[in-house]
């Protein structure tokens, strides 16, 4: 199987726990703290020309916590410390609803994804879903993507409790990209040089 031609293949990090330490409702940039090997995780995505794409659930906007501004703050933050490593995220799409609102974004809803798909050209059956709750193992089914658990951040206690289970479950970031780089040269798709 082949990626058709013109589209993208993405892999669609969740952020709190999966890039960056899951504080509990982060909102301030100068407490945002990279996990160990996550940017240089992003440069061998770079390197493969696959699309990094961050997609996260913000409810804290939702519950009055904090507002748009300050999550585009610290995904700017973000945005910013992941350059310094020579890194690139190619989008950034967050839900700001509360989780008793019926909207189509939060996950596990594909409504992130489906819109990162239409503005990106991107091909979901060649993607990916990479993230430390069950709520992203879902979402990879629900956009029919391949899902990739992570134990980092809640990764360890959301392993238990997984409603289906993921196509991989690795210790960090760089073992989920190592095998979804090793997963995508088995399914036929040319990539440039990866390493």
């Amino acid at each position: 199987m082949r990626v058709k031609a013109g589209s993208n293949i993405a892999v669609f990090l969740d952020r709190d726990g999966t890039i960056n330490e899951d504080t509990g409702y982060l909102h301030e940039p100068e407490e945002l703290v990279i996990i160990n090997g996550a940017a240089e995780a992003i440069r061998r995505l770079n390197a493969a020309s696959v699309m990094v794409v961050v997609v996260s659930n913000q409810s804290g906007v939702g519950r009055g916590f904090f507002t748009d501004s300050d999550v585009e703050a610290v995904n700017k933050r973000l945005i910013d410390v992941i350059k310094a490593d020579g890194a690139k995220v190619d989008a950034i799409y967050y839900c700001n609803h509360h989780p008793d609102e019926d909207c189509e974004c939060r996950k596990p809803s594909p409504g992130m994804i489906m819109k990162a798909s239409a503005e990106h050209g991107i091909d979901l059956n060649f993607s990916y879903v990479v993230g430390d709750k069950g709520s992203d193992i879902e979402l990879a089914f629900n956009a029919g993507a391949k899902g990739v658990l992570v134990l980092t951040g809640k990764g360890k206690g959301e392993l238990q409790k997984l409603k289906r289970p993921a196509g991989f479950v690795a210790e960090d970031l760089t073992g989920a990209v190592l095998w979804i780089l090793d997963d995508l040269k088995r399914r036929g798709a040319s990539l440039p040089n990866s390493g």
